[in-house]
């Protein structure tokens, strides 16, 4: 019989819109503060791109943690995802040396990886020729250098992989990680995602699909998922990262335990390209799958970090299957969309998404889901409008869904001996 291991986090980080670390990032979306505005890394404009908003990161300075030489060597995403790791292993106090560094994984993952230079280097390419493309241009961009550079900074030496399931990324790498240490493959793992893709491609993608907010003229109030007026997602950028610790181990080493990873699902819609199938069936055997995993019923359920992209279809189904879950301890259970403030993070969303399922046991607060001004009769649960809540939460559930279907639920539960 195989026993599975009890799987606890003992250290948060994230870079986000709204802030470079977690305090910074947890204090604004309590206070419900957009992190969108106009877009500043290229003139959208220019572009003849629909949508001229985004939710870009503020002030990073990469030459704070890595060298400039290094530097060279990578997209962005890669710095956003060496800064949330570095800041999260801080906080655990985790010390990787000879004794366990075969033991201790790096999972961290991109849903596009290095895009903006993937689009420099073509144009380029086209412009220039051959011999102008850089030799680091392939570890400059394809996804799995994050994991990469984490764990030659680190020294982990553990399982080192690079999950790409689109908006499912971050919470897939973190579940991977949880299973893992669960059966025993590490003692430890360094597990979320990361993502900075705010480039004219991409949002010349996006615009062709109808998937964007054209809320140009208000930005701070272009993402609002569950509103009726919705239009679209926005797209963010950054990276969020826990550390997961098998238990007797964190404890052994005194480490403070922040909250127990109890469950992990994942499902498949099998029905479109793009869009979640129709009732959100797929995302209730998602959350079905997670919660039996954890052993817990849905009515112990305490607040729900919803996908709630701001787009039509997602967040009606969503909310359907919330619903048909849940029953009536739908409209009993808090949910939120931290999209509203720091928009779509792609690969990084659900990394983030579990730091503040698990800062919600920690601090008993929910974090508000801002724009919410008009009930869409599809979408009538408690969405903790506008305003932070005070709260008991014992038990999180955090929901990610993207792109051919690819769905995952984690459960955080706050920890007890």
């Amino acid at each position: 019989m195989i026993v599975r291991r009890r799987v606890v986090v003992t250290g948060l980080g994230v870079v986000t819109p709204l802030g470079l670390d977690v305090g910074e990032t947890w204090e604004n979306m309590l206070a419900g503060r957009s992190g969108i505005g106009p877009i500043t890394r290229f003139d959208a404009v220019e572009a003849q791109l629909a949508t001229t908003i985004a939710a870009e990161v503020k002030g990073f300075d990469p030459e704070k943690r890595i060298d400039k030489k290094e530097l060279r060597k990578m997209d962005l995403f890669i710095p956003f995802g060496i800064f949330a790791a570095l800041e999260a292993l801080e906080q655990s106090g985790l010390v990787i040396d000879d004794t366990n560094a075969e033991r201790v994984a790096v999972i961290v993952g991109a849903g596009l990886g290095g895009l903006p230079y993937i689009e420099k280097y073509a144009a380029v390419l086209r412009e220039q020729g051959p011999r102008r493309i850089t030799p680091f241009f392939i570890p400059m961009t394809i996804a799995n250098l994050a994991s990469g550079h984490i764990s030659i900074i680190t020294g982990a030496k553990g399982p080192n992989s690079c999950v790409v399931t689109a908006c499912a990324t971050g919470t897939h790498s973190i579940g991977d990680a949880f299973r893992m240490i669960q059966y025993g493959d590490a003692d430890a793992a360094i597990a979320g995602g990361t993502e900075a893709t705010i480039t004219p491609l991409a949002f010349a993608g996006f615009n062709s699909m109808k998937a964007l907010s054209t809320r140009n003229d208000e930005p701070q109030r272009a993402s609002r998922p569950f509103d009726k007026g919705r239009d679209g997602f926005v797209m963010g950028e950054g990276s969020g990262v826990v550390i997961l610790e098998e238990l007797e181990s964190a404890k052994a080493r005194g480490a403070e335990i922040l909250a127990e990873i109890v469950g992990f699902g994942m499902s498949g819609d099998a029905y479109h390209i793009t869009s979640p199938a129709e009732g959100g069936d797929g995302a209730v055997r998602c959350m079905r799958a997670a919660l039996n995993d954890a052993g817990i019923t849905p009515d112990e359920v305490d607040y729900i970090n919803a996908h709630g992209t701001s787009t039509h279809y997602n967040d009606m189904y969503e909310t359907m299957a919330i619903k048909k879950l849940f029953g009536d301890a739908a409209y009993n259970t808090p949910i939120s969309s931290t999209k509203s403030m720091i928009g779509h993070l792609l690969g990084a969303a659900g990394g983030v998404e579990a730091v503040v399922a698990i800062k919600t046991l920690m601090e008993k607060k929910l974090p508000p889901t801002i724009n919410y001004e008009e009930p869409d009769p599809e979408c009538d649960l408690d969405y903790v409008p506008n305003t932070a809540r005070d709260a008991v939460v014992n038990v999180s559930l955090s929901n990610t869904y993207g792109f051919g279907g690819t769905n995952a639920s984690l459960v955080f539960k706050k920890f007890t001996s």
